[in-house]
């Protein structure tokens, strides 16, 4: 008789059902290696350990949405002035990697869409940070929603943002999206509040705020922990020792090794 096939599991069933383990989450791809946020960044990420790739979005000027950090192109192209002032055209006209080096030349700034596509032929979940503030982009939270329902990967990815309002509106949208709320400090009760009030499902402090104890009530919330961003090996032990779920970092690779080890 022919079994039927398993049904894939949703990010959140598998952040509740596979606490423990520790997602190696390739922030801007593999960003202390090749110019971040392009699809040269993620491809090497994957190939070095990644199981997640992280990006960032902005609109544009006529609505489509741009992987990049900044709001301004002037840091990481060779053009100037902020995303929501140039049209798509325009930004695919920039080159994204010759400023990391030479070798990148013709890197462009990919659309979540192709992000989107790279990722899903690849089972790869995505990790999305909304990049509200200081320029608030209306509508952005929409737009994020329809293009993950387009290719559908609603369910395999995690929409973030150090703008929990942003947070709150995602998940308002679609409750499928897993979604988490970014912040730099130590909040009373390691976040949950700022989770609860978001209606997300993960906490995301930068990696100097975390401490075993916190990742305890994080847990017993139910809320996983996937702090941000380190590359020094001391410390990722550290974390992985509190008990985090995921660490967001810039060389795959090192995290990966840390995990490979065998038990000491």
């Amino acid at each position: 008789m022919t079994q039927a096939p398993t049904e894939r599991l949703s990010l959140r069933q598998r952040l509740d059902q596979e606490r423990g383990r520790v997602w190696v989450v390739g922030h801007r791809g593999a960003m202390g290696h090749r110019p971040e946020n392009t699809l040269a960044s993620f491809e090497y990420g994957l190939e070095l350990g990644a199981d997640w790739i992280e990006l960032d979005v902005h609109l544009t000027r006529d609505g489509a949405l741009a992987v990049i950090h900044d709001e301004s192109v002037d840091r990481t192209t060779d053009g100037h002035g902020l995303v929501q002032d140039h049209s798509l055209a325009e930004l695919k006209l920039l080159d994204a990697g010759a400023w990391f080096d030479p070798a990148y030349t013709g890197q462009r700034i990919p659309t979540l869409d192709e992000v989107l596509d790279f990722a899903r032929a690849r089972n790869t979940v995505v990790d999305i940070e909304i990049k509200n503030a200081p320029i608030y982009y209306a509508g952005i939270e929409a737009a994020v929603v329809k293009a993950l329902d387009t290719h559908q990967m609603t369910e395999q990815v995690i929409v973030i943002s150090f703008d929990h309002a942003a947070v709150k509106r995602v998940k308002a949208l679609d409750s499928r999206i897993a979604t988490g709320v970014l912040f730099a400090c130590r909040p009373v009760d390691a976040g949950v509040a700022l989770a609860r009030q978001a209606n997300a499902d993960a906490v995301l402090p930068h990696w100097a705020y975390v401490t075993s104890e916190d990742v305890r009530t994080a847990h017993a919330a139910g809320l996983s922990v996937a702090p941000w961003a380190t590359s020094d090996p001391q410390v990722l032990r550290h974390l992985i020792a509190a008990g985090i779920d995921g660490i967001g970092i810039n060389h795959p690779e090192i995290l990966r090794a840390i995990l490979d080890e065998a038990p000491k």
